[in-house]
């Protein structure tokens, strides 16, 4: 993987870290319901950055009737779910250009699910989202929920009634990824912690700075470019656990340059021109700092993931409002970018399971809502920031009513979001991280290659605090 260099003070760390990942609720998409033909205007073809604003103006003129949407990849269309026989409803899916799907569950419905999953069986270990593909909530438990746990979760799957939940079995344990690659350092709880931004942004008052994962602005509050390196950047705000899991995090010198882009390795890199939510059935990418590039589909929106909390015994860290995806991630690959090929950004890494041999599910905390809790727009607030925070964006990046009212409410925001003992260890416990971490062998080889532009922030003496876009963690080092 080739690495990107920009000058000291004067540029930022280029867009596309990895941040640390957490269980999360999920859904996927196995289709059970028959589809309508459709009878009135063609069906567009839309690009995915477009199905999402689609998705989102039907959904809000359908009410009740509307039972959620998804992108058909094959063909380029929305499919858009609709509840009851009314063919006004019918007419105006068509009319926008969608295809109108005849289901039993309502949107609204399957959220009501969701609220009675996180009151009986907030259980460490599960995670639930809402599939407009299979038109019910999937739920997820890991391999340490069993027993009487278990028991718990499928008598109240049970309860929701039929057609309405199914449950899964994972066979990893939801977890934070932790590992090794080029990232921003912090002193922490007398250990050090290390990180990936996600996206270069503009805060809301004209500062430079950038978004990462929630638990890294929790775990820390100064950030270094390097691993004994003076700060450059500190936590101006911070979720983690509760509504999201994302952290702003501004640059010390008001004069950093910030580059809005993601670096897929091999000298290549997508400009990010927008910001956008995300649509099941989606095509993706994420760029992490220990398994690269890697590509997938979203399977899952509005997904709660209980993390095992290793601070408090027998709790649990909560997080809501994430996307799940079936693209692999590692330890290592944790705070990172999820986006599109033609420039939108959709994510920061939040957590999962599995790997990329097995494979298994990846969460992700989506950029509209972090963008609109905190004030940011994207890159330096020209073209790229412009084109997110007047428009460019998808409708729930400016519409509070399309994204979860805990996002922007700071009351609804766990306190744990500012409270460092409220983190999972992982990220200040160097036992509970990677080898990865502190094996220089067992990062990306580019990261070590001189001829590939070195691995910012991990030598002294260095000229530069340029970072490698696509590259990121959350882990401890002795």
């Amino acid at each position: 993987m080739s690495h990107k260099r920009i000058p000291k003070r004067k540029a930022a760390i280029a867009v596309g870290g990895v941040a640390a990942l957490g269980a999360a609720a999920l859904l996927l998409p196995h289709a059970n319901a028959s589809q309508t033909d459709a009878k009135g205007a063609a069906p567009k073809t839309l690009k995915s950055a477009d199905a999402s604003n689609l998705a989102s103006l039907l959904a809000s003129q359908l009410g009740d009737a509307f039972g959620g949407a998804y992108w058909d990849a094959s063909k380029q269309q929305v499919i858009v779910n609709v509840v009851g026989n009314n063919s006004n409803v019918v007419n105006t899916v068509e009319k926008a250009g969608a295809v109108p799907r005849s289901v039993n569950n309502s949107l609204s419905a399957l959220k009501t699910a969701a609220k009675t999953l996180k009151s009986d069986a907030t259980i460490p270990g599960t995670a639930w989202s809402i599939d407009p593909k299979t038109n019910q909530v999937q739920v997820t438990a890991d391999s340490t929920v069993t027993g009487a746990k278990w028991a718990k979760l499928t008598s109240t799957v049970d309860s929701l009634g039929s057609g309405v939940a199914t449950v899964k079995k994972s066979a990893g344990a939801f977890k934070t990824f932790v590992s090794g690659g080029d990232a921003i350092f912090a002193q922490a709880n007398g250990g050090g912690v290390r990180c990936s931004l996600g996206f270069n942004v503009t805060a809301s008052d004209g500062a430079p700075a950038f978004l990462t994962a929630g638990h890294c602005g929790v775990a820390a509050k100064q950030w270094s470019d390097s691993q004994n390196g003076q700060p450059i950047a500190t936590v101006d705000q911070a979720t983690f656990p509760g509504a999201g899991d994302f952290s702003l995090v501004k640059y010390d010198d008001p004069a950093t340059k910030t580059v809005s882009e993601v670096n897929e390795g091999n000298g290549k890199t997508v400009q990010i021109t927008q910001a956008a939510d995300a649509t099941v059935g989606q095509q993706v990418l994420r760029m992490g700092s220990t398994t690269g590039l890697h590509d997938g589909s979203v399977t899952g929106l509005d997904a709660t993931v209980n993390f095992q909390s290793e601070t408090v015994p027998g709790g649990v860290d909560t997080v809501t409002g994430l996307i799940q995806t079936n693209v692999c991630a590692e330890a290592g690959d944790s705070g990172g970018s999820l986006f599109t090929a033609d420039g939108s950004a959709i994510g920061l890494t939040s957590g999962g399971s599995g790997d990329c041999t097995a494979g298994g599910e990846t969460f992700f905390q989506p950029v509209t809502a972090a963008l609109q809790a905190t004030g940011a727009t994207l890159g330096a607030g020209g073209a790229a920031g412009g084109a997110a925070g007047a428009g460019g964006a998808s409708a729930a990046a400016t519409d509070p009513a399309a994204t979860d009212p805990a996002a922007t409410d700071p009351a609804a925001t766990d306190p744990a979001a500012t409270d460092p003992a409220a983190t999972d260890p992982a990220a200040t416990d160097p036992a509970a991280t990677d080898p990865a971490a502190t094996d220089p062998a067992a990062t990306d080889p580019a990261a070590t290659d001189p001829a590939a532009g070195g691995q910012s922030g991990t030598g002294s003496g260095q000229s530069s605090t340029g970072m490698n876009a696509g590259s990121g963690l959350v882990t401890s080092t002795p």
